[in-house]
This record gives C-alpha cells, structure tokens and sequence, in this order.
C-alpha cells in the first residue's frame, strides 16, 4: 500500500454516486488506506451537502463548486453530465486534479473539448469507467491477453437494469437528453464500450441499432451494438433498461476463444468460470489476502460496519477511489484517464451514427418484387 499525504477532498454532486464514493472515501480514511478527507461537500440541494458533510465533518457545505474546489487539494465530480465540462475547466483554473464520472460529456464534442482543457491545463484526471476495477475482468482479460486459450474469437455483452430515473437511482435528468447525451449506451454501457476495446483491443468498425420504448425523446432503452475489432475477434454489446424494479444493474458475458470459454454472471463478485477440453473450472480472482481479510474491500466494510453482502458492490468503487488517491501520491498519471474515456466515448459515437443510419435505412419505401 502506498503512502498516502493529508488531502483535502471535496465531493461534487451528493446524489446515488456520490455518496457511494462518500461512503467509500470514509472507509478508505478509517481502515488506513489513505489520510485524504472529505472537507468539502457541494450540491446543488445544499440540505443534501449537508448530510453529507455531517458524515464527514466537513468544514464546508455549500452550493457553489468553486467555493468547495477552493478549499481542496482534490475533487471527485458526480454531478449530472452535462455539468463536466464546466466543472473540470473550473477545476483547470485552480490546477485541481479530479475524479470525473462517467460520461465525460453529452456529446463526443464536448468530452474532446474537456480532455483538451485537462491536457493544457496538465491536471490529473481519472474517470470513473470502474470495470477495468473488477478483479473478475483482470483475470479474464489475463487470460485473453495471454492467449493461452488461443485466439480470441468472439465477445457476447448483455448489460441491464431497471431504467435509472426510478428506485435506488431515483436520477430524474437520466430521462433528459440535454443533461444525459443519451440513454443506456451513453450514460449506463460506456463502461461496456471500454471494457470490449480493453480487452479485444482497438476497434475496426461498428454498426448499431436502437430503440425507444418507454417514451423520453432522445433517450434509447435498447442499444445492440456490434463491433469488429483489428484482431479479428467481433463483439456484441446489448445493453437494456427495462422496468423490473426486482432486477438490479445486471452484466453476463461470455468470451470465447480458440480452445476456451470464459464467462461470468457476475463483473463484481464473480465467479468467472472457464471450460475448455478438460471441462469447466472456476478461475481464481488473484484477489492476494481477501482470505485473511486484508483486503481493501474487507478493511472499508469492517471500518464502516456495513454488512458483508455490500462488499461486492462496493468494491469496484474501493479499487477506483484508492487508485486515484494513490497516483496522486505518487505523482503518477491516472487510470483510467481521459485517453480510454474518450476512446469509449468515440465508439458511443460511432454506434449513434450507425444507429441514425440503420433507421433512415428502415424508413425506405422499397419497391415491389
């Protein structure tokens, strides 16, 4: 573990995400992972900062960002999408190195223009695409890379959840095209877009299709998405918001190779198993001392006194949030950081674009045979 300096936090946005990086931040602190607090608490609803800030003890609550990056050495940005842009350029100006959720932008415009801003302004940034977290997807991205099981042929991705403006999530501008960009590719499966390029590498070509079924203009519920990539492989992403509220945010994919299947129901908690000609087997996570509960998992939910069941969800967020704390102790560069972010970002565009064409296309009068 490295060793971490005293860093002022301030947390932007004190909605769902938020407060689960809150609630990690603070575990991370009380188990000695990090010396890093959180003084600073900002929303929009300043009684929502204030909770937030009773949680802490932050010395600040307020809604005005610049007020609360003033007061930092470091911010974590999970406000609605549309507000990033303008944050991290506010960020920019006070040198304010930052965690930026995902995604970065509405538009691939606006999320080339942050990166731009961020890289002038030689700041920090990591984004929150947690997956490439998973110890699930590492060991299943070690065996792909590796290609012990030969060539990877093919990725099937099926990612869903009950639709975002409802139950836990309770996030109203996710069914607001200014403020979202999009619907589940956009806001929900661009961490699926970076996890297939991380794993089968660099993207040839896309085409796409979408649909709207529960009505918000501009906000796709169903994307299917395919993608062939420069080794050959081909990948298919169908991403669903659905409303069975009894169904939590779900992932099943399956990656199969020349002589292996891998597969998982699970990106979290796993298991991941893999078959090849000697039958199915569980892969070992490389999880090092979860058995002696040393782990940073272990040491945020025993800190906190939350309940074991919570130690898979959250342990995407823990991995994320120490790493950033921990290149900015060691003056590394983050990741994931705004290359990966953007390089999702661009097949999100891409797929759009095939989708708008793949409608124009249905749309045709077609003569008779």
């Amino acid at each position: 573990m490295a060793e971490h300096p005293s860093r002022r936090i301030a947390i932007i946005g004190c909605g769902f995400i938020g407060r689960i990086h809150s609630t990690v931040l603070l575990g991370l602190r009380r188990a000695g992972y990090t010396d890093g607090a959180v003084v600073a608490c900002c929303d929009s609803e300043v009684e929502r900062a204030k909770k937030f800030a009773v949680f802490h003890g932050a010395s600040v609550t307020t809604s005005d960002p610049a007020e609360a990056m003033g007061a930092a050495d470091a911010a974590w940005i999970c406000t609605p999408t549309s507000t990033h842009l303008r944050l991290v350029n506010l960020a920019c100006s006070l040198r304010l190195p930052v965690y930026c959720e995902k995604p970065l932008a509405p538009t691939l415009s606006e999320a080339e223009e942050l990166g731009a801003a961020a890289a002038a302004a030689g700041i920090g940034v990591q984004v929150g695409l947690v997956l490439r977290s998973s110890p699930v997807l590492l060991a299943a991205r070690d065996h792909v890379v590796s290609a012990e099981l030969g060539r990877l042929m093919a990725i099937t991705f099926r990612d869903d959840q009950y639709f975002p403006i409802q139950g836990q999530y309770r996030s109203s501008w996710r069914a607001d095209v200014s403020t979202a960009g999009g619907g589940t590719l956009i806001e929900h499966s661009i961490h699926d877009l970076d996890v297939l390029q991380w794993i089968a590498g660099p993207v040839r070509s896309v085409t796409a299709g979408t649909a709207n079924f529960a009505g918000h203009e501009g906000i796709e519920d169903v994307a299917a998405v395919s993608l062939v990539h420069e080794s050959g492989a081909i990948s298919t992403l169908t991403s669903v918001w659905h409303s069975i509220l009894s169904r939590p945010s779900t992932r099943r994919i399956e990656m199969f190779c020349e002589r292996g299947l891998l597969w998982t129901e699970d990106e979290s908690a796993g298991p991941l198993h893999l078959q090849t000609d000697d039958g199915v087997s569980e892969v070992p996570l490389g999880q090092g001392s979860e058995e002696t509960g040393s782990s940073p998992e272990a040491g945020v939910i025993a800190a906190l006194g939350l309940p074991a069941t919570l130690k898979a969800p959250l342990s995407l967020y823990i991995r994320s949030d120490l790493a950033f704390l921990e290149s900015l102790a060691t003056e590394k560069i983050p990741s994931p950081g705004l290359q990966q972010a953007l390089d999702a970002h661009r097949l999100a565009d891409l797929a759009y674009r095939s989708a708008a064409v793949a409608v124009t296309a249905a749309t045709l009068v077609r003569p008779p045979i």
